[in-house]
């Protein structure tokens, strides 16, 4: 997914370029609520405000059973969320079907299901040459001026947010009534609030759309080149100095847009064990296995710095002998954006001022460089830890804000922490994963100085991070006032991710999927082969009536709907199967079939539901969305492989490494979200829209017309 065009050449000759000198700086451990409670005399809420205050924070991935199961084993670590679920009521919330987070939360944000908001999965197709493209953004391509040798000038070209219906904060903006958003998933581009608005995940990095590792190192593997990021080759010289570059953005002014860098100096010093890397004429200075904070990087677009972009990236010494270095994406500079990443735009700056240097990156937890083996688990939750660190400093200041204002409104609140670790260490602790295995030494050894909890071991870390969360609550509900909302909520479960299973292969064995003369799935060790049109398409789109795309979605070859690729001029790859009848008796034959797999390891049901779209959703932009949302049982997923258009060589295999291995890309009926709150819930089943509507309700607020949700508290 290329990052937006838009944050790449807007207005840069007006980009003026910061340069701040950074060391690195110990991250206070937050472990208990004593400490958080230690941070000085904040302000608690007012007494008297002028609209009610409303405080609602989330936890992404938040599992109703495994909260009730770590609160009853650890009551003595776990007694903020205890205590609010004695005063009030814990209830599972609906998700989104399907129970991906940025469905899940644009669902929350507009009070609207996908067939309102258009959004289906985090990978949409494009109905004409079956690429997956991104899901939350629309791409408008722009076009260019050359001009002498390499240089070009760029012209229009945006991505635009995907996502209709407008959001809870701007209605409750629109009515008067002020609001904080900090952190929320799909907003962005950032929409302003009557307040402050901060992105979270779906925010790219600086270097791409996901953000781009790099690991520099003087014994690099022989594949470079990783899903997530890439090992930079380097050596040392005879003085202990490596000489090399750091990456950073596409530049748009020249042509095929190649990624802007600036020089890198690496001073290694092997006999005191640490190295000083230099960028410009910033620094930091590391040991061994220390993580650096994060420092600028002025990335030059025109010459005679005409104009530049500004970055920032943390550096993570892993080994001096082998050297290995790992570099962050380059982030977006709160201090300098080159595309917004607050509202109002000054926020973020001001924020790096209270609080230090922060991720601006969307999805920051580094799962890529986990998925690849480029960091290995306990490197993974310490970067992971210092997120964390960082949110609850952020927290801090954002109440801070919020509570010295006699306005009061609405508080949102958001980490990342429990969902993302959950994917990439549910393995620690499932001894019937089939990757387990690979960890079982892990799982028995001390997680203390990650934890700062007495005996603690590696698989016991779901629970721990379920842990981790209660001081943050302690801390939120120590500052309000009792009068106060106070909503806990998360957009889905968990669940283990035991088997893969691959849609298009399935489709491809029973038929629906045809493949070109001589051509096959993927073989062990062969080369991939996809299912787009063009010249990499291994299917024939001419005797093809099904084929998937996306974790969840499968996508009838309709005519009318899917089109012929103008680039392919020998052939039509318009769709062949026809709306109505035809249709319509595929789609009952596809879903019967689904539904009826059974893993002939063990023979559990592999598909719990195969639901029809139209059955399912409801509003303006249904048309749009898959035929069939595939909605797998628990310990079951569509292979990465198979989600991005590939076609795999087995249709079911054991999840054994290189990718998420706790999930929730399966039925919203194993995966139900959490709500807790210390109002009174209504009697009866909730979702995420309900709760867009109880906020509206709790200002006098109308839902507006598409709005789906009913009110939540008696």
């Amino acid at each position: 997914m290329k990052l937006p065009r838009w944050t790449v050449y807007p207005a840069l000759a007006t980009l003026a370029v910061f340069s701040v000198g950074a060391l690195p700086r110990p991250v206070e451990p937050i472990d208990s609520g004593a400490a958080l409670a230690a941070r000085g005399a904040s302000p608690v809420a007012a007494a008297e405000t002028k609209h009610k205050r409303v405080i609602v924070l989330g936890i992404d991935g938040l599992d109703p059973d495994i909260l009730q199961e770590v609160v009853a084993r650890y009551p003595e670590r776990m007694r903020h969320f205890a205590q609010l679920m004695e005063e009030g009521n814990l209830a599972p919330l609906g998700t989104s079907y399907p129970p991906q987070s940025p469905v899940a939360w644009s669902n929350f944000i507009t009070g609207r299901n996908p067939g309102g908001h258009g959004i289906y999965d985090f990978i949409h197709r494009n109905p004409v040459t079956r690429t997956p493209v991104p899901g939350s953004v629309k791409e408008v391509h722009g076009s260019q001026i050359d001009l002498w040798n390499e240089w070009k000038f760029p012209i229009g070209g945006d991505t635009p947010s995907n996502r209709s219906g407008k959001s809870f904060w701007q209605i409750l903006r629109d009515n008067g009534v002020p609001a904080d958003v900090w952190r929320m998933p799909a907003n962005f581009p950032v929409e302003a609030s009557d307040g402050v608005s901060f992105p979270g995940m779906m925010t790219p990095a600086l270097d791409s759309a996901y953000g781009t590792y790099t690991i520099y190192a003087t014994d690099p593997p022989v594949d470079t080149q990783r899903s997530g990021g890439r090992y930079q080759p380097v050596s040392i010289d005879r003085s202990g100095v490596i000489r090399t570059a750091l990456k950073g953005p596409p530049n748009a002014f020249k042509q095929k847009d190649p990624p802007a860098s600036v020089p890198l100096t690496i001073y290694v010093d092997e006999q005191r064990g640490g190295a000083a890397v230099e960028i410009g004429d910033q620094h930091v200075v590391l040991s061994e296995g220390e993580w650096s904070d994060f420092i600028q990087a002025n990335f030059e677009m025109l010459p005679m710095g005409a104009s530049s972009v500004s970055g920032i990236v943390r550096f993570y010494l892993r080994s001096l002998s082998p050297f290995e270095l790992y570099c962050s994406p380059v982030n977006i500079d709160p201090t300098n954006p080159v595309a917004p990443v607050s509202e109002p735009v000054s926020a973020s700056a001001v924020l790096k001022e209270a609080i230090g240097w922060y991720y601006t990156q969307g999805m920051a937890e580094e799962v890529n460089a986990l998925k690849d083996e480029a960091l290995n688990e306990r490197e993974f939750m310490h970067q992971s830890r210092l997120i964390y660190d960082q949110r609850v400093r952020m927290m801090d200041h954002a109440l801070d804000l919020y509570l010295s204002d006699d306005d009061g409104g609405l508080f949102f609140f958001y980490y990342s922490t429990v969902d993302l670790c959950c994917h990439m260490l549910w393995h620690v602790g499932d001894d019937e994963h089939p990757h387990h295995p690979a960890v079982a030494e892990l799982a028995d050894e001390s997680s203390t100085e990650w934890t700062h909890r007495e005996d603690s071991k590696w698989r016991e870390t779901v629970a721990d991070l379920y842990m981790l969360m209660d001081p943050v609550l302690g801390r939120l509900r120590e500052r309000i006032s009792e009068d106060d909302v106070l909503m806990v909520m998360s957009d889905h479960g968990f669940a283990p991710w035991h088997r893969k299973f691959s849609l298009n292969t399935w489709l491809y064995e029973e038929g629906y999927l045809v493949l070109k003369e001589g051509r096959d799935k993927e073989q062990p060790g062969g080369p991939k082969v996809y299912a787009f049109t063009g010249e990499a398409s291994a299917v024939d789109w001419t005797r093809t009536k099904a084929y998937a795309m996306g974790f969840n979605g499968l996508y009838l070859n309709l005519a009318g709907r899917e089109l012929d690729d103008p680039a392919t001029t020998d052939v039509d790859e318009s769709g062949i199967v026809q709306p109505g009848a035809e249709a319509d008796a595929l789609l009952a034959e596809l879903k019967a079939k689904l539904e009826g797999i059974r893993d002939p390891k063990g023979g559990a049901q592999v598909v719990l539901s195969a639901d029809l779209a139209r059955d399912i959703y409801r509003g303006e932009r249904v048309s749009e969305a898959p035929d069939i949302l595939v909605g797998y049982n628990t310990g079951y997923g569509n292979s990465d492989a198979s989600s991005t258009g590939r076609i795999p060589n087995a249709v079911l295999d054991d999840n054994d490494g290189g990718t998420f291995n706790g999930n929730h890309l399966m039925s919203p009926r194993v995966v139900a979200g959490t709500l807790l709150t210390n109002g009174r819930v209504r009697a009866g089943d909730h979702a995420l829209e309900d709760l867009t509507v109880e906020i509206l309700k709790q200002y006098g607020i109308a839902a507006p017309s598409g709005m789906d949700g009913e009110p939540v508290l008696e």
